[in-house]
């Protein structure tokens, strides 16, 4: 089984991150043993299953969910994970399988059209409209049900139409992995997210790292560092914030 209870002790909130639990993840994942030690835990590799041939998050990525999902809620109050932009909902069973077993009063809501890209910018973004249309959200569901993964809920519609209500339901949030890869999906993800979030809670961004996602990252530019002023906890395998820093304000 995997230990790294250390993670989260004795947190510095310097900037709103814990620097310290940032350096653990990311470095042990990149240069360390991490990565060993997660392929041996008996959970990851159960919830893992789920995510084959229906997920294109990197391993490591994934890798660094586990571990904050794992190690990273000790402290927070109650609250639930949002996902935006599922695709093929594999990282969401794969969240979904981990919390059954670690956080059973929380679930993971997985929020899609599940059709496909919206509208672009073609001044910013590499992606076109339609593009991961092939989401399978019958076969999705049908997972599910036979998995009985009650925990997760899946949202389908554009986010402009959905995600408002939706979170006034859900409640507080304490992880919202972002995994868009266009500015303007990645821009309102976090901002409708803001006043939900819990103190220390995550946002996650997965693409905005990427050579093809630009405007992913410009988002991020944009709003989290130039409009918010936060600074990043994690910059490895992707991007991770914390909502720390009672100066701080989504506008």
């Amino acid at each position: 089984m995997l230990e790294l209870t250390h993670f989260e002790t004795a947190p510095t909130r310097l900037r709103g991150r814990n620097i310290q639990a940032g350096y653990q993840r990311g470095w042990g994942l990149q240069f360390g043993d991490l990565v060993g030690n997660i392929h041996r835990d008996p959970l990851y590799a159960r919830a893992v299953r789920l995510a084959r041939d229906r997920s294109v998050v990197a391993e490591q990525n994934r890798m660094n969910l586990y571990l904050i999902i794992r190690f990273g809620f000790a402290g927070l109050a109650p609250g639930h994970i949002v996902e935006f932009g599922a695709y093929r909902g594999g990282n969401a069973l794969f969240m979904a399988a981990v919390c059954r077993e670690l956080h059973p009063d929380m679930k993971i809501f997985a929020f899609d059209t599940f059709e496909g890209m919206p509208a672009t910018d073609p001044s910013r973004d590499a992606h076109r409209a339609g593009d991961f249309k092939d989401a399978g959200y019958h076969e999705l569901s049908y997972i599910i049900e036979r998995e009985k993964l009650d925990n997760l809920v899946l949202v389908r519609g554009l986010f402009e139409d959905t995600a408002a209500t939706a979170l006034k339901g859900i409640g507080s949030v304490r992880l919202n992995h972002i995994d868009c890869d266009i500015y303007s999906a990645v821009k309102f993800s976090y901002d409708v997210s803001c006043n939900h979030m819990v103190d220390g809670g995550y946002w996650v961004f997965d693409d905005s790292l990427y050579s093809s996602c630009i405007g992913a990252m410009e988002a991020v530019e944009e709003n989290l560092i130039q409009r918010d002023g936060r600074f990043a906890e994690q910059v490895y395998p992707h991007l991770v914030y914390r909502n720390w820093d009672p100066t701080t304000d989504c506008n």
